[in-house]
């Protein structure tokens, strides 16, 4: 394939409810089509869908007996199988916030996933355990963010302030945005994607506008939902929704952290640290 037929490629396959991309996928469709790989049938389909930017064509190409047998990128389906993993797991569980994840997954989650691959040291160091301790329950899972985990922006946030999060904390995470705004899936006031942090690390008490759920994938972790009270600990697969401006804290336990989270609104107000006194005490602390 040469450049131009993947760029095109990455067009005919964006995700749906991106604006303008109903003329984006229409005008690759075109490219497709002069080189003898798209059919009159098929090119109509885009051009009917054109000015929806919502529509999934597939749908339409499937209705009308179309076939589109251009692939997706390999680094795209790897993304959008784990995507679609991620829905099979939480659909198998309870609690609140999972039903306005789930929506919001459903909204976005269509289309074409860009690879945005990127080296990050406490990926490669503490992701492979958490794999394989996840891989014991929920082998197809793991094995999805495993395929993925090469292809995907890993970051270590650096919008707190060290002394305010604490030094372990600012190094030891990362976290990888699945559909978000600037992400692998494009989407809009919605970020659903994987945390990682390091073990024994605290995640100082926080909050922030965005009503949140974790779904630990592994465990046990200590958490909290008011500064200076108890820790909760808590099993892996035990959802946590934290609503709007509640405040709370994360105490890793001796496996890697690794979570899916989901901010289902409100993406792009920042968060800030919410002071307390016990916060020598549980750095060193250890869980289990």
């Amino acid at each position: 394939m040469t450049q131009e037929f993947q760029r095109q490629l990455g067009y005919l396959h964006i995700s749906a409810g991106v604006p303008g991309s109903g003329r984006v996928r229409y005008a690759a469709a075109m490219y497709f089509h002069g080189l003898g790989q798209l059919s009159d049938g098929a090119l109509e389909v885009y051009r009917v869908l054109s000015s929806r930017d919502g529509a999934d064509p597939h749908l339409l190409l499937a209705e009308r007996s179309e076939q589109n047998a251009l692939p997706y990128p390999a680094a795209s389906q790897a993304i959008l199988g784990l995507v679609a993993e991620v829905d099979t797991y939480l659909a198998a569980l309870r609690g609140p916030g999972l039903a306005e994840v789930r929506a919001g997954r459903a909204q976005w989650a269509q289309g074409q996933a860009i690879a945005k691959p990127s080296q990050n040291a406490v990926v490669d160091q503490h992701l492979p355990p958490s794999l394989a301790t996840l891989a014991v329950t929920h082998p197809g899972l793991a094995a999805a963010i495993r395929r993925a985990a090469s292809e995907l922006n890993w970051v270590t946030y650096d919008g707190y302030s060290p002394a305010a999060i604490g030094a372990a904390f600012s190094k030891g995470h990362a976290y990888a945005s699945l559909i978000g705004e600037d992400s692998h899936i494009a989407a809009r006031d919605f970020d659903l994607g994987l945390f990682l942090i390091a073990p024994h690390v605290l995640y100082r008490d926080h909050r922030h506008a965005a009503p949140e759920l974790y779904v630990p994938l592994t465990g046990p972790h200590g958490w909290r939902f008011a500064p200076d009270t108890a820790l909760i600990v808590k099993p892996a697969h035990q959802p946590v929704w934290n609503r709007a401006y509640q405040p709370h804290l994360t105490k890793v336990g001796p496996v890697p952290f690794l979570c899916l989270y989901c901010w289902t609104r409100d993406v792009q107000a920042r968060a800030t640290v919410v002071p307390a006194t016990d916060w020598p005490m549980l750095q060193v602390l250890r869980l289990g």
